[in-house]
């Protein structure tokens, strides 16, 4: 019992010494620590607002201004320490041991803020603009450090990885996707009037790009007729709608222009066998 008791005393008064020998360099170093998280919080914003100013991207923006707020704060931490006395040689070994287990350990993600960091620097894209990536097409919704944010028609949200953009073959066309629809007039129809019945379709419709003149003209020749075709752009948000409009727009007018859409045929002729004779017959078989 007594041995505990001197143990307890032992530490009490270790404790004390220590306060009593160090509670200026205590009390300074939070006195320290306090002011540098105040001027890291004030510069922080001064940064932000000055990326601002110079019209940055705000991902950007805003990782600018984490990162020197960090900075600050873990210098001031090592003032900090270094003034109860503590060596801070240990802890930056330490942390260096720990970066990088942890950066094998998140290799993933941090190839994702890499990529995105580059995204943000390099803008092939921006909010607003329509991309495709890996087989996934979308409005760009929001760009963040780790994945950027697509949306579709339908209101569906696409998340990709940063590190799935970058270095892959990407396709920007902006605010507008490509519609490309194709027609088929007979032979007997003049197709100078056909395309012009398309044209003026289109022209009619508000949903459709007028900053990009719709491409109307002669694609091929088939068996069965003439194949227009037509190319124009349309907003992305609503681009199935646009078509789909679009498409009776295009069906109307050739029905008001008397233009008439083949029905394709196919002759299949037959040969009978009877008595060593071939008697040919021929069958038309309408589709």
């Amino acid at each position: 019992m007594e041995q505990e008791i001197q143990q307890v005393q032992a530490i009490y008064q270790l404790i004390t010494e220590f306060f009593i020998n160090y509670s200026f360099q205590i009390f300074g170093a939070i006195i320290i620590l306090i002011l540098g998280i105040l001027v890291a919080r004030k510069v922080s914003t001064l940064v932000f607002n000055l990326c601002e100013r110079k019209n940055l991207d705000i991902t950007l923006s805003r990782f600018i201004a984490s990162a020197t707020k960090i900075t600050i704060i873990v210098m001031v931490a090592i003032i900090a320490l270094g003034k109860v006395g503590i060596s801070v040689t240990p802890f930056v070994a330490a942390i260096g041991a720990l970066s990088l287990g942890a950066g094998l350990a998140v290799q993933g993600l941090l190839s994702n803020y890499g990529a995105g960091l580059n995204i943000i620097v390099a803008r092939p894209f921006v909010v607003g603009d329509t991309i495709h990536v890996k087989g996934v097409t979308g409005l760009v919704k929001e760009v963040h450090l780790a994945y950027t944010l697509l949306t579709d028609e339908d209101n569906v949200e696409i998340n990709i990885p940063n590190k799935h953009i970058v270095g892959e073959i990407l396709h920007n066309s902006h605010a507008d996707t490509l519609a490309e629809e194709t027609v088929g007039i007979s032979y007997d129809s003049d197709p100078d009037v056909a395309i012009s019945a398309i044209k003026q379709a289109l022209e009619k419709m508000d949903d459709i790009s007028k900053a990009r003149t719709p491409l109307v003209g002669i694609e091929d020749f088939t068996d069965s007729g003439i194949r227009i075709g037509v190319r124009f752009w349309s907003p992305t948000s609503h681009y199935f709608e646009a078509r789909y409009r679009a498409n009776a727009n295009i069906y109307a007018a050739l029905q008001a222009a008397d233009i008439a859409i083949p029905i394709p045929h196919k002759e299949i002729q037959v040969i009978e066998r009877k008595d060593q004779q071939l008697k040919p017959g021929h069958i038309n078989h309408t589709e």
